[in-house]
């Protein structure tokens, strides 16, 4: 195996074992609070991704709390178990009920909006302060329409701006 291969394989173990760390931890959370949701694990070349899937609709929406803040707090939990049995830092999303999924569609057509009024105006659009993930989300449409961002300011007030390349 070339040193790349066992890097990757070694790569994906340790995603693999955040996943299932933070799996459990979360499905012992489920048990404590009474609650039912299914736990998918999905990992991709850069990060475990764990998701608790409602069986019963609304029954997990205060996991989520308002704007995802609750959400946050279990997803840093989780990386803590994570990072305690892998003794590696954890770089772990958690997704409950949909909730970044359906936020992710809307920071992108955000994104949209202030592309398109940069490009109309030729002038900087600095959008609302962000989390760090809806920064990442921001940026990546950003790219993707060909223009530039950058964030600034400090956190919890740090934000993204965009720029005609």
């Amino acid at each position: 195996m070339t040193e790349t291969t066992e890097e990757h394989t070694t790569d994906k173990k340790l995603l693999d074992q955040e996943g299932d760390v933070a799996a459990d931890y979360l499905e012992g959370l489920l048990d404590i609070c009474d609650l039912d949701g299914d736990i998918d694990i999905e990992v991709d070349a850069s990060r475990a991704r764990v998701s608790i899937v409602e069986v019963e609709t609304g029954d997990l929406a205060h996991l989520v709390g308002e704007d995802g803040e609750v959400l946050q707090s279990l997803q840093e939990l989780s990386r803590l178990a994570a990072a305690r049995e892998t003794g590696e830092r954890s770089r772990l999303m958690l997704d409950i009920a949909g909730f970044r999924t359906k936020q992710k569609v809307v920071l992108e057509d955000a994104a949209k909006a202030a592309c398109a009024e940069a490009q109309r105006t030729s002038a900087p659009v600095r959008m609302a302060p962000m989390n760090p993930y809806e920064r990442k989300v921001v940026h990546d449409m950003v790219a993707t329409l060909g223009l530039a961002s950058e964030s600034e300011g400090d956190e919890p007030a740090r934000r993204v701006v965009i720029r005609v390349s």
